[in-house]
């Protein structure tokens, strides 16, 4: 496909934070409305453009929005009383003297979007750069918002959240009047929960109030941020007015606090500019040979929001840039845990909430809300009649360890064996639950585990037939381990192990129960699992990543394979217990209905749970219910390490006793902590409401079957896989896996690090990018929960484009 196709991906431009190399660029914000801001936009302003050998400044001052009569409007003010400012300018003047958003209903206007508006303050702030270059000057640019913090926008989105993309320093104006005190510090705090730096805070003197005596300590003690407090200009006159400018602007309070912003910008200018190279001397990343690792291949991150990342240019010397950081889209949704945004503010918000009302409790023998709520939540939402039990961790490893814990002492507990009795895990080839000893030892060998010194794979692990869209067509391809087990007879063709299926049968399961597909996996589970038992293996528990294998090469399993394997294994309990008579107890009378059969089944969901398939709960593809489910990640949205495992009654009950001893002896000093819970239940509550009011998800469910959807398109799934480089494609919720051509396939591949690079080198000009992570020849991308249509269009343009870059 000629890349002429892909030129309009380069003009769309996300908006992203504003940070230019030699122009100031502030926020000022209000405690409140009339507390001074164009004020203090006028004084700044005639201090920079003084006449005199240092003051080689292009000033700009811009207002976003505004509303009232023109006579009346702060641009006409500013304009008046300091002339000498080289860019004056209003974006979106409405008639009426009311808020923003009601000003724009009333107007009879199309209301403005808040990108609109972001990216009309970003083309504003570029333009006043570029002046600046052509005159060889120092820039300033001061935005000034209306009203106070959480005065709406056009749109109705409150200003703190509408600018917050920007990520402008801000400059706060405080509130003098009586009240103020208390303005001022709700103002910062809207402002700093939002991840906004308030570099200084300034109020006009109020003498009867002394409002900036408390604040300037507080500020200082608490915060370590400069206050600044200036003489109050008189009213109306105009004489008057333009003699109090003609004082102030030359005091010294004004010159320090211009010196300490331009001291500001250059040091996070420089801190940037060395994050790398700092990081490299003084961090062990996971994950990374540090061998092969240089400054400039570390992502220096100066935030993040929404889909994206506000990356360092690292790769361009300073002075050349047109803007010092860049929109990088999060492709790897931050390692799998991002679902609600970047910089979600009803998250933090939540964290805020609880880190203020709890901090951190111990949670033995101890219960708070947010852990009861999210367990309950977690109990009913799951809709597993076995789950009856939460037990909380801090990440999924250390969850899934927590689970095979269960499963092994109920089956060791119901089968009579002792302590000593060596047990293996049931699982799949090229699963991975983690990094703690106990979750890799649950994994056959691979490259992430051969060189640790404690390893030892205790398991047995099956072959399974995955899904793949290849030359536009969907097929499951059976292993040929499954023909060389169930037969003697020579092994298939190649394409005699590819059967061709729909996405809308592929998950529709029991539909597909009397298919040849399922007797061919009863028979070849039946083959492997009688050679086990003839070997003398006994097992304590099967343990699966339901539908997708993730960190082990993104690979979508056949759900009718695992529905098969899961009650296979609780039809023939004989396989995994052969009992002599005094264990005849535990057959008469008959196990309770939803207690384990065969072995205990453990779900790991830290990956493929909470709608990150499109699903709550991945198990729901298989229609089957585990006993045991393992869920982290996007639990808490993407904000803050939690997992729970749940557990059934049966599991819980093999606990039980009057030892201590037998107790489960498991847990971390941050256990159930609340921050984690209340943001957890937010989440979860957030989540929920999408699914079930639709309007989120509905323009990707068009364009896929019944039982399955994805954000990506699925007519550019199959165009994807006809592409002369590519093995094959998958996507399903909100996931797509790119499967290239390689001659050495699986996770020390590096066949997909061309296209990974071609990613990372950035679009229009370098001014915007995509972080991705790679598993050997899988190229993965990973969308949020929230991202929109449009962005799904503009990635999936990219890495179409990126294919086709020479």
């Amino acid at each position: 496909m000629p890349l002429s196709n892909f030129t309009h991906v380069l003009s769309r431009s996300p908006p992203g934070a504003l940070l230019l190399e030699s122009t100031r660029a502030f926020m000022i914000y209000g405690a409140n409305t009339e507390v001074g801001k164009t004020v203090f936009s006028t004084i700044l302003c005639r201090n920079l453009t003084r006449p005199g050998p240092r003051n080689r400044n292009v000033v700009a001052y811009l207002k976003p929005v505004s509303t009232g009569p023109d006579k009346e409007s702060d641009e006409k003010y500013f304009r008046t009383y300091a002339p000498k400012a080289d860019y004056v300018t209003t974006l979106h003047q409405y008639k009426k003297a009311v808020s923003p958003h009601l000003a724009a209903l009333e107007s009879g206007l199309p209301v403005v979007t808040d990108g609109q508006i972001q990216s009309e303050i970003a083309r504003e702030a570029y333009k006043y750069d570029r002046a600046r270059t052509q005159q060889r000057s120092e820039g300033w640019l001061f935005v000034e918002t209306a009203g106070g913090v959480h005065s709406p926008g056009p749109s109705g989105t409150t200003q703190a959240d509408l600018y917050a993309p920007l990520r402008l320093p801000v400059i706060l104006v405080g509130d003098s009047k009586l009240g103020g005190i208390s303005q001022t510090i709700s103002a910062f705090e809207s402002l700093r929960i939002r991840g906004y730096d308030v570099v200084s805070v300034l109020l006009l003197e109020n003498e009867r109030y002394q409002n900036h005596i408390y604040l300037e300590e507080y500020f200082r003690d608490q915060h370590s941020i400069k206050v600044t407090c200036l003489p109050h200009p008189p009213a109306f006159d105009h004489s008057d007015i333009l003699a109090y400018y003609k004082q102030v602007e030359g005091l010294d309070l004004v010159d320090n606090l211009v010196l300490y912003l331009n001291e500001g910008h250059i040091s996070r200018l420089r801190r940037l500019d060395t994050m790398g190279e700092s990081a490299l001397s003084s961090i062990w990343y996971p994950f990374t040979q540090h061998a092969n690792l240089t400054p400039d291949k570390i992502t220096v991150i100066d935030s993040a929001r929404g889909d994206y990342f506000q990356t360092w240019k690292s790769n361009q010397p300073l002075t050349e840039r047109h803007g010092a950081l860049q929109p990088t889209f999060d492709a790897s949704a931050s390692w799998w845990t991002q679902g609600l945004g970047h910089g979600n503010p009803t998250l933090a918000l939540e964290a805020a909430y609880a880190a203020g009302r709890y901090g951190h409790v111990m949670f033995p023998e101890a219960i708070h809300e947010p852990a009861l709520a999210l367990a309950e939540s977690m109990i009913r939402t799951m809709e597993n009649p076995r789950l009856e039990r939460v037990f909380f961790s801090d990440n999924g490893s250390t969850g899934v360890e927590v689970a095979i814990k269960m499963a092994l002492r109920a089956t060791r507990r119901r089968y009579g064996w002792g302590p000593d009795e060596k047990l293996s895990i049931l699982g799949l080839k090229n699963s991975y639950h983690g990094d703690t000893i106990g979750a890799m030892d649950a994994t056959e060998p691979s490259p992430f585990n051969t060189e640790i010194e404690w390893y030892e794979g205790k398991g047995v692990w099956l072959e399974y037939p995955t899904v793949i869209c290849s030359d536009g067509q969907w097929k499951i391809e059976i292993p040929k381990s499954f023909s060389d087990v169930i037969s003697s007879s020579p092994a298939q063709s190649p394409e005699e192990r590819e059967i061709p299926i729909s996405t809308s049968s592929l998950f529709d399961v029991n539909s597909r129960r009397e298919s040849s597909e399922s007797e061919l996996y009863e028979r070849y589970i039946l083959n492997c699992l009688i050679k086990c038992q003839k070997e003398g293996i006994k097992f304590g528990a099967l343990l699966l990543e339901p539908v997708v294998l993730g960190a082990g090469g993104m690979a979508l399993v056949d759900p009718l394979f695992q529905q098969t394997l899961v009650n296979f294994v609780r039809k023939h309990n004989h396989l995994f217990w052969q009992p002599r008579p005094e264990h005849m107890t535990y057959l008469n009378p008959p196990l309770p209905e939803n207690d384990w059969l065969g072995l205990p089944v453990i779900f790991d969901e830290v990956f493929t749970g909470m709608y990150r398939l499109g699903r709550f709960s991945a198990a729901s593809f298989l229609q089957v219910d585990p006993d045991i489910s393992v869920h982290a990640k996007l639990l808490t949205g993407g904000l803050i390490p939690l997992c729970v495992t749940m557990a059934s009654d049966s599991i819980f009950q093999a606990f039980k006793g009057t030892d201590k001893t037998t107790a489960l002896l498991h847990g971390h000093s941050y256990t159930a902590h609340p921050v984690g819970c209340q943001v957890a239940l937010k989440s979860v509550q957030t989540m929920l409401k999408m699914d079930k009011e639709g309007a989120d998800w509905n323009w990707a469910k068009e364009n896929w079957d019944h039982h399955c959807w994805s954000v990506w398109e699925k007519s550019f799934v199959e165009a994807l896989s006809k592409d002369n480089s590519v093995e094959g494609a998958w996507a399903l919720g909100s996931v797509l896996a790119v499967h290239m051509k390689t001659t050495t396939a699986g996770y020390t591949s590096n066949s997909a690090n061309r296209i990974q690079a071609a990613l990372r080198e950035g679009y229009g000009d370098g001014e915007w990018g995509v972080h991705s992570r790679v598993l050997g020849n899988v190229l993965y991308f990973m969308t949020g929960l929230t991202t929109t249509e449009d962005t799904v269009k503009r990635m999936q343009d990219i890495l179409m484009y990126a294919l086709n870059k020479e």
